[in-house]
């Protein structure tokens, strides 16, 4: 039996790896390992013999203990911190924050031009918002680091915070897309300081590999419609805001007449046809099949039953699929090297 039949006969491709329609020849979609690894990277700020404050006193120990957990950076960094900012634990934070930051840009300029093809997809719902965000490191080790994860988190919820500051009456859905340098530029949120590239530096700091924030997009649907989505090799964790995280995402947009009791799994089915078969337009259920309408969603060999149509399976189900949004951890950069 072979790997795409096996993704067809699954309804759920969340395991394991299958050669798919759009991906290219002996290419596999890789799965996330489970458990991401921590880097500790050095730091090379500058050490230093300790102040007076920093006596053998339990409550200095405790002050020390706390900084170390809430930042995660070294003994000594904290110490310089607590030693510099008098013992205000706030002060420290920020202060070794800053550091951090100054030591990120200055490592993010020796990195830059590294190439980047690794990297996670990372999905994110909240009400009648998604959004889908691509960034981009040099390797897979990195990618499966829970402070690179911790990024793509900030880069989800800065592009979702984004799309709900916009004060626009809808009547039909929505949907945006960010390049790297407007993503770049998104607030970090209410609990960081600065924007998602002093994040993004940050990252670059403590890890020592070249990030890139490659893209984003957004969709906000009204009532009557319905936003469908999948994400191949997905791991999911409730310390990540629920963020899905995987190498390939999808974002299908439905129009509905009523709520049914299937929407979540139809939708779900609808993402997995759009990352295995990559279709390039939506197309409409007269398309005949065959020649260029097989780059047409609608036209194409449905994923999970090939002896129909993707709009004949869609077609009984009282939906219609109105737009699509597909990434690929990686996509492009082929393309730009042979440039």
């Amino acid at each position: 039996m072979s790997l795409l039949r096996a993704l067809r006969l699954s309804l759920v491709a969340r395991t394991g790896s299958c050669p798919v329609r759009g991906l290219g020849a002996g290419t596999d979609l890789p799965s996330l390992q489970a458990g991401p690894l921590l880097l500790q990277s050095p730091q090379t700020w500058h050490t230093f013999h300790a102040g007076p404050w920093l006596s053998s006193s339990a409550s200095s120990k405790e002050r020390l203990m706390k900084l170390r957990r809430k930042t995660g950076y070294s003994f000594v960094n904290c110490k310089k911190a607590l030693e510099t900012c008098g013992g205000d634990l706030k002060q420290a934070e920020s202060w070794l924050h800053k550091q951090a930051q100054k030591e990120g840009w200055s490592k993010a300029a020796k990195l830059h031009g590294r190439k980047t093809k690794e990297g996670l997809i990372g999905l994110l719902q909240e009400g009648n918002t998604t959004v889908l965000v691509e960034v981009n490191c040099e390797t897979d080790f990195v990618s499966r680091n829970l402070k690179f994860q911790q990024l793509v988190q900030q880069v989800a919820l800065g592009t979702m915070l984004h799309c709900q500051s916009l004060k626009d009456q809808l009547s039909t859905y929505s949907k945006g897309l960010l390049n790297s340098s407007e993503l770049s530029e998104l607030p970090a949120g209410p609990e960081r300081e600065g924007s998602l590239k002093d994040q993004l530096a940050l990252t670059i700091g403590k890890l020592g590999e070249n990030m890139i924030l490659k893209r984003a997009a957004w969709v906000k649907v009204p009532t009557g419609f319905y936003v469908g989505s999948y994400v191949h090799g997905a791991t999911h964790s409730p310390s990540l805001h629920n963020l899905v995280l995987g190498k390939y995402g999808a974002l299908v947009i439905c129009e509905t007449a009523e709520r049914k009791a299937n929407l979540e799994d139809l939708g779900r089915r609808l993402g997995q046809h759009v990352v295995g078969m990559a279709p390039l337009s939506v197309g409409s259920l007269d398309d005949e099949p065959g020649g260029e309408a097989e780059t047409k969603m609608l036209s194409q060999p449905y994923l999970l039953d090939p002896s129909i149509t993707l709009g004949q399976y869609v077609q009984p189900q009282g939906v219609s699929v109105v737009d699509f949004v597909r990434f690929e951890c990686g996509e492009g950069e082929e393309a730009a090297e042979a440039e």
